[in-house]
């Protein structure tokens, strides 16, 4: 109990000698780690931390979480929790040609032109490499590193702070002062600590990881940070969420520079451009050739609008950035051959040609399968049962066939057609392709297969979250007639889940008590939205209509121009709502889930109407009394809708301290600003 008594005074030169030594060896590990450019020598660096090292050990309270002694966590934990984003985390949308890349380019061009009051010429291109990596989230306060995440879904991600910190160029002390940051970034494996870890792997009797990007994801999310540590991991850092303490940057190029003086590693190779194909593409077909001298995997470039002005201006998609897009590399292709093709219906009632291929390994995963979108693409390439094809994963995710080499197709191969009827309809089976559509569909839209893809949907985390009513208990409930609705889903009894091969007393309870909470609680009205399978009403979807309408009756309600006033809906999307309202089945079917299950507020407002309802809020600046995410969760407490970035649909902005674009922007546009103060007794706070 006594033992430490010695230690609770600390004399004052050491304690400064100690804070010294942190700072001079951070120094020295952002010109090794990050400028590859070292001032003193590997013996010199491990003197310093030596000495540091013998006075933590001497003074146990002079250790702090930043100091470089401390970057291996010898614990390990038992999970990794979930954390919520301060600052939504978007995913770029792609292009594949040079021709994409020019559309994309005109789009650009014309939002600019049409949606602001920006100069149309006063806009450049940062281009950056796409790193083929683990995206996370760093966040430092008062200048240290504090908290480590994964991307996740965009919303929610995963706490691996010991695990970053175990990667030498991530600073635990940022080099100059700020009082918050939050940054992103892409965690990478080099190409040679990817091949050593692979053949220790096997030597070891595992598995070897299918490519780098995999072998960083696993690396991160390791339980035991010492294990992490093992393998050489890297990091760039790219973009700036939320700066406090210190003026946001301007530009796309000056954040990056900004960031290598904070002690970050950023790519070296980014350049500006003028935003013409010529000049984009150049670069793109440069580094085409070179990737593969590059000791990390890069699958494309990364275009961004340079100034922050225009990035706010042109906000955001439901998934993306308007300001930006990845431009991706070939992807890797292979040769195999198609066994057969087979339809699949979706939860839509869209009947899609798949490809049942010969087992092959394409850009380091084996694919037994690829879509063949529909009938038109099949003719295209005139694909047929047995001939040999290319595939490759587009966007490397989606395995597809780009090309049938004719000249190994085998004699007798016939074309394919698609068939009158299709079992899985239900029915008599009959599938019908509208004037104009591109997609077969089951004629009866309800059928048992549309049945079942739908409730594995609807029992899915994402909708109702029925975690022990899975595919395999679905389709069980299916085959035996007890389920022949989506309501009938809500009306099990013990009896039926009972009668079910391996349901224990157990399964059965819990089954019982998930389904009593949908009926006796109810769900929030976009997950709701969500169970009702509207075409082109998916989950971002139905969370901004449950915002905009706040009640089921007013959406079933809504005009075609109430509906369009819905940020993201278009005419396509309309005509699908109203097509569902007048499908006398589909109205069956929602008059009966509505008698079982209730309906609540969307679930940014369920803490009731609040002073701010029906408004779209935007924050700017630094809070003094808030953090930025607290501020956001006051402001949808109170019935508002909160966005990233000003425009006409914006309902007031919310002012910090060194405001940025944002507050330029709501000037320009004539948009009521309200200090931080002003906000707090607003939302009823102060």
């Amino acid at each position: 109990m006594h033992a430490h008594k010695r230690d609770t005074s600390v004399p004052e030169a050491v304690r400064a000698r100690a804070e010294e030594l942190r700072k001079l060896l951070a120094y020295h590990a952002w010109r090794y780690y990050v400028l590859d450019d070292p001032e003193i020598s590997d013996a010199a660096y491990d003197a310093l931390y030596r000495e540091l090292k013998e006075l933590e050990e001497r003074y146990p309270q002079l250790v702090t979480p930043d100091s470089p002694t401390q970057r291996v966590e010898p614990t390990p934990r038992s999970a990794l929790r979930k954390v919520r984003h301060e600052v939504p985390q978007y995913s770029f949308d792609n292009v594949f040609s040079y021709e994409e890349l020019s559309e994309w380019l005109q789009r650009l061009a014309r939002l600019v032109q049409r949606e602001t009051s920006l100069d149309p010429n006063g806009y450049q291109l940062c281009l950056e490499h796409k790193i083929d990596g683990l995206k996370v989230v760093l966040t430092y306060e008062d200048g240290r590193y504090v908290l480590g995440a994964t991307r996740g879904d965009g919303v929610v991600g995963e706490d691996v702070t010991p695990n970053i910190k175990t990667i030498r160029s991530v600073p635990l002390q940022l080099l100059q002062p700020v009082r918050r940051l939050v940054v992103g970034g892409e965690v990478w494996m080099g190409k040679e600590e990817f091949q050593k870890v692979n053949e220790e792997r096997k030597r070891a009797g595992m598995l070897p990881f299918a490519n780098p990007r995999n072998a960083a994801a696993g690396s991160v999310r390791q339980l035991d940070p010492r294990e992490t540590a093992k393998r050489q991991l890297d990091i760039f850092v790219y973009d700036i969420y939320l700066i406090e303490g210190h003026p946001f940057p301007a530009t796309q190029a000056e954040e990056l520079t900004l960031l290598r003086d904070l002690g970050f590693k950023t790519n070296p190779y980014w350049r500006m451009v003028r935003p013409v194909p010529e000049e984009v593409e150049a670069y793109y077909r440069h580094w085409l050739k070179q990737k593969d001298t590059l000791p990390y995997e890069a699958d494309g470039i990364v275009l961004k609008v340079n100034e922050k002005e225009y990035q706010d201006a042109l906000g955001y998609t439901a998934k993306a950035p308007r300001w930006a897009v990845a431009y991706k590399f070939p992807a890797q292709e292979a040769t195999t051959v198609v066994e057969k093709i087979v339809l699949q219906v979706g939860r839509m009632g869209i009947v899609t040609p798949v490809a049942v291929l010969q087992p092959v390994r394409v850009g380091g995963v084996t694919v037994s399968r690829a879509t063949l979108h529909n009938e038109n693409y099949i003719r295209e390439l005139d694909i047929r049962e047995g001939d040999t094809v290319v595939v490759r994963r587009a966007g490397d995710v989606i395995p597809e066939i780009v090309h049938v080499i004719k000249e190994l197709r085998p004699k007798g191969a016939k074309p394919f057609a698609m068939p009158e009827k299709v079992p899985g309809c239900g029915g008599d089976g009959s599938i019908v392709r509208k004037p104009g559509e591109a997609y077969w569909r089951c004629k009866d839209p309800h059928s048992f297969a549309v049945l079942r893809r739908r409730l594995h949907y609807i029992a899915s985390k994402q909708v109702f979250d029925l975690r022990s009513i899975g595919p395999k208990t679905i389709d069980a409930l299916l085959e035996r007639g007890l389920v022949n609705s989506v309501a009938d889903l809500f009306t099990l009894k013990e009896g039926d889940f009972a009668s079910l091969p391996g349901f224990a007393e157990k399964k059965v309870r819990n089954a019982l008590r998930e389904l009593q909470r949908i009926r006796e609680k109810g769900v929030p009205l976009e997950r709701f939205l969500m169970a009702l399978s509207i075409p082109h009403i998916g989950e971002e979807m139905a969370r901004r209509l449950a915002v905009a309408f706040r009640s089921l009756d007013r959406f079933l309600s809504a005009s075609p121009a109430e509906l369009e006033e819905v940020e993201g809906i278009g005419p396509e999307t309309v005509a699908a709502i109203l097509k569902w309202r007048s499908d006398p089945k589909a109205q069956e079917e929602l008059a009966a889930l509505r008698r079982l299950i209730p309906v609540q507020l969307p679930a940014a407002l369920q803490r009731g109407e609040g002073p701010l309802a029906g408004k779209t809020v935007v924050f700017t600046g630094a809070l003094s009394h808030l953090t930025r995410e607290e501020a956001k969760d006051l402001a949808r407490r109170a019935g508002a809708h909160v966005a990233d970035s000003v425009s006409r649909k914006t309902s007031v902005v919310v002012v910090g301290a060194e405001p940025g674009s944002k507050y330029r922007r709501a000037r320009e546009l004539g948009i009521p600003t309200i200090s931080e103060d002003e906000f707090l007794r607003l939302v009823g706070v102060v």
